[in-house]
């Protein structure tokens, strides 16, 4: 098949976006061998953060779960401010003064590189990366084509995120019109789905997670309970505790969860939103418990999705660590003594640890996402 019919596939190819990447690394290489990795990292412009999303090499990544502040990285904070491409002939000449990821690119053995900014509508969405074993493998020819092909790859990326933001916008939606009976802030949102992604990025190595999985959790994760919408104000809003009918009802907001999720996904032919079953499973099964004792399927331990458990533990955190009209914020000290004690019981025990073990992330977070005054 020549190069550009390769493109063309990848680009209407329903897959997870690393799989489409690989087909249009494997069309580029066709054309021009000495192109050995191709790399995608997107920019979150609320914490400033670049984050690892996919590569095309296969295998362990050199930058696998991998995250910086763009204003730490001046030189390609300076290609997204001028909008200019980069081409270094030879990492080596960069020895330890390199950013972190030009060293551990180095380390993997690559010795070139192209970098090109991606915008969407005016604004940064990430960069792309391309990296060579052979230095000086970025001649002229080559840099043309890579613009063209940066161009296609950028496409397939905004046509993904623009899907995707379609899914998260409708829902936000909803919940807007409902806000004034919304227990959850935005702050709140917020926050849990940083958690969530602290605890699948330490996650990663030991559960063989990648970064479209780490990056899915975390825009997935606000949306666990929306379902409450569906949900009568006089038991959502209910101060007291419920009787058993009204529990009922309250239970029922994970089957009105997943019937919303469904009916957004067909009615806007959202079929190739790549992992639509995370989202499905954190709306369906984020009350089930380790134990057992959870619902609505009382599945036990493993057999809980890990995106599942990873998102329970960023909710309940924040809930114990956040004001509420019936109680004051804990301290995280308090909180993460009473997540042990709920661990391998409650919540997920490797979940728990590994926030406990980012406590300086968590202080970050809760810093930049206060609840407003």
């Amino acid at each position: 098949m020549k190069s550009h019919q390769v493109l063309v596939t990848a680009l209407n190819h329903r897959a997870p976006f690393s799989e489409k990447l690989r087909d249009l690394h494997h069309g580029l290489k066709q054309r021009f061998p000495a192109v050995d990795r191709v790399a995608v990292a997107l920019y979150d412009a609320k914490t400033d953060m670049l984050e690892t999303f996919a590569h095309s090499s296969g295998g362990p990544s050199p930058l696998s779960a991998y995250q910086a502040r763009l204003s730490d990285v001046r030189s390609l904070q300076w290609l997204a401010k001028t909008r200019t491409s980069r081409v270094l002939n030879d990492l080596g000449e960069l020895g330890s003064g390199g950013a972190e990821h030009t060293r551990r690119i180095l380390g993997e053995g690559y010795r070139s590189s192209y970098t090109t900014p991606m915008f969407q509508e005016g604004e940064l969405i990430g960069f792309l990366f391309f990296d060579s074993y052979t230095a000086g493998a970025f001649r002229d020819d080559l840099v043309d084509y890579l613009d063209l092909f940066g161009h296609l790859v950028s496409m397939v990326i905004i046509n993904e995120l623009t899907a995707l933001r379609t899914l998260l916008g409708t829902v936000q939606v909803a919940r807007n019109f409902t806000h004034l009976r919304d227990v959850e802030t935005v702050a709140h949102l917020d926050r849990m789905a940083r958690y969530a992604r602290v605890i699948a990025l330490d996650l990663a190595p030991r559960y063989g997670l990648d970064d479209e999985f780490v990056e899915h959790v975390f825009l997935f994760a606000p949306l666990h309970d929306i379902g409450k919408i569906g949900v009568p104000d006089a038991v959502l809003l209910k101060p007291g505790s419920l009787d058993p009918d009204e529990d009922r009802v309250m239970r029922s907001h994970v089957e009105k969860g997943l019937q919303m999720v469904d009916r957004i996904v067909a009615d806007f032919g959202l079929q190739s939103v790549p992992h639509v079953d995370i989202l499905r499973n954190i709306v369906q099964y984020h009350h089930e418990a380790v134990d057992g004792s959870g619902y609505p399927a009382g599945l036990r331990g493993e057999a809980i999705p890990l995106e599942t458990r990873i998102v329970v533990v960023a909710d309940v955190f924040d809930a114990l660590t956040s004001r509420r009209p019936y109680k004051p914020a804990w301290s995280n000290e308090t909180a993460f003594d009473h997540l042990r004690r709920m661990a391998g019981v409650k919540l997920d025990g490797d979940c728990v640890d590994a926030l406990e073990r980012n406590l300086k992330a968590v202080e970050e977070i809760q810093e930049r996402f206060r609840e407003a005054a």
